[in-house]
Order: structure tokens, then sequence, then C-alpha cells
């Protein structure tokens, strides 16, 4: 036969495991991102932080050079941003700067512990905002000079990505600091043993 306290004690042990466990669930869902906005920021992501935030530099530019295609067809290049012409676009840019706060956040976080990893995801957060500043006609470019230009980006998206992705796929030691915008990692000290 069990003890009566025995049973208070299982009883008070699970109660709290769950109350643990649903805690950390909570704190998860409420540090991650819903569903909706998953699918609105990142559409095309496989899963993780880090595959969202990748995903969601490329998708969230295609989103306001559109806008700005939409601006360039209705005013032409010479007049896309006289008066009020320009502010959808300029709506987009900051829009998006807001809607990739949180990935951005999420995927550096991710990444702690792999220094060439959390590094290129900062340098390419600042190629993507330099992108978007860049959307702008610049006057006197033709066409299909400006085609060419405002599509140049997504080579640089996909080379950090790849920098990213093949730096999480090595273990965080042997990780070399290596390619643009990178620093070396800093020597660990080693820990006595007494």
């Amino acid at each position: 036969m069990v003890h009566p306290l025995a049973r208070v004690s299982l009883v008070a042990a699970a109660g709290f495991a769950a109350a643990t466990a649903l805690a950390a669930d909570k704190k998860d869902k409420v540090e991650a991102m819903s569903e909706q906005e998953t699918r609105y920021i990142c559409p095309n992501a496989g899963g993780g932080a880090i595959d969202c935030y990748l995903h969601a530099v490329e998708h969230l530019y295609t989103m306001c050079r559109q806008v700005k295609s939409i601006e360039i067809i209705e005013f032409g290049y010479e007049h896309a941003t006289d008066g009020v012409n320009g502010a959808k676009s300029q709506y987009c840019v900051d829009k998006q700067k807001n809607h990739i706060a949180r990935p951005y956040q999420l995927a550096l976080r991710e990444a702690t512990g792999n220094r060439t990893a959390t590094d290129q995801i900062r340098a390419l957060y600042e190629l993507w905002q330099q992108a978007l500043a860049e959307l702008m006609w610049i006057p006197g470019e033709k066409d299909d000079e400006y085609k060419t230009r405002v599509a140049r980006p997504y080579e640089a998206f996909s080379e950090r990505a790849t920098i990213v992705r093949t730096s999480l796929s090595v273990p965080a030691a042997a990780a070399p600091a290596s390619g643009p915008g990178t620093t070396a990692a800093a020597p660990s000290a080693k820990k006595s043993t007494n």
C-alpha cells in the first residue's frame, strides 16, 4: 500500500512538471512567430528561424520591388517619386523593415554559438536594407539598366544564405570564420581541472 503523503508528492510533482512544460510551451509561442506571420513573411521556408529569415529577405525585397515597379508603370521613371507618387514604395519599405525584425532576431538567437552564421545573418540584413534603399531609379538610367540593377541583390542574397547554411552544417567549434563581412572567432579559454 502506498502512503497517502507519497501520493500527494507524486501528484504535486506531476502537476509541477505539467505546469513547467505548459509555461515553456507558452514562452516558445510568444517568442516565435505565429503561423499566419510565418506564411506571410517567409512562405517558402521549410522550418526554423534561420530558414525563415533567409527566405524572408528575398521575399520581402521582392514585395517592395514589385510595388516600385507599379509606381514606375503608373507614373514613369522620371515622375515615380514626384510628390506623393513614391508613397506606396516608401510605405512598403517601412512595413517590410518592421516585418523582418522578428525573423532577424530569432535567426540570430538560433545561430548563437556559430560566429560565421551570426556575422553573415547580420551582413545579409545590412545588404537587404541597402538593396531596399537602392530601389529608386537613378536619373538618366535606361530601363534595362534599372531592371538589371534591382535584380542584382538576389544573387548576393543567395550567396549569403549559402554561407549561412554551410556554416551551420559544420559543427560550431570547427566552423571557420570566412567570407565577406566576417571576423575571426575569439579563442576559447581552456578550463583548468583541479
